[in-house]
């Protein structure tokens, strides 16, 4: 029998006071593309979807609509999530690009224990992105050693 949540996939989604701005700032910046823009009879934003090298993709919404919801520049710039993007590959000249047109690179692209290369930047109104990719196997045994940490269900081994 085939179930519908063996095939379930996760849609991030952030909100911004200027939605508009964001959708060119984020194909500017990042390197985004719409796939999906529904506005109002104002022409405000009211939800669009964004794709990344067409694969995966980014929910935008704005207005601080509900009571529930908030870009960081209405929260004194803190985030309870991030985006993270893996991208194939081009990580630094990604983070450069994004920089020149920009964005805040609050960490500088690094290889990590686990075998990824990444960065961390912050957009027009304070969301933190990340993005990585792939640059080595790593084992776990390797990774555990490398960070001191214990690591279960490690699928890269």
């Amino acid at each position: 029998m085939d179930d519908p949540w063996n095939r379930a996939v996760f849609t991030p989604s952030a909100n911004y006071r200027d939605p508009n701005a964001a959708l060119d700032w984020l194909e500017r910046v990042f390197g985004f593309q719409r796939i999906m823009v529904l506005t109002d009879d104002q022409g405000r934003v009211s939800h669009a979807e964004m794709s990344f090298q067409g694969r995966g993709q980014v929910m935008i919404g704005g207005d601080d609509w509900a009571d529930y919801v908030a870009s960081p520049a209405s929260t004194g710039g803190r985030n309870t999530q991030r985006v993270h993007v893996t991208l194939a590959d081009g990580l630094d000249a990604h983070c450069e690009r994004a920089r020149a047109a920009g964005a805040e690179i609050l960490r500088e692209p690094e290889d990590q224990f686990y075998g990824d290369r990444t960065y961390v930047a912050r957009d027009l109104e304070g969301h933190v992105w990340a993005f990585g990719q792939p640059v080595r196997k790593v084992g776990r045994a390797e990774a555990e050693a490398a960070s001191g940490l214990k690591i279960e269900g490690w699928l890269k081994d």
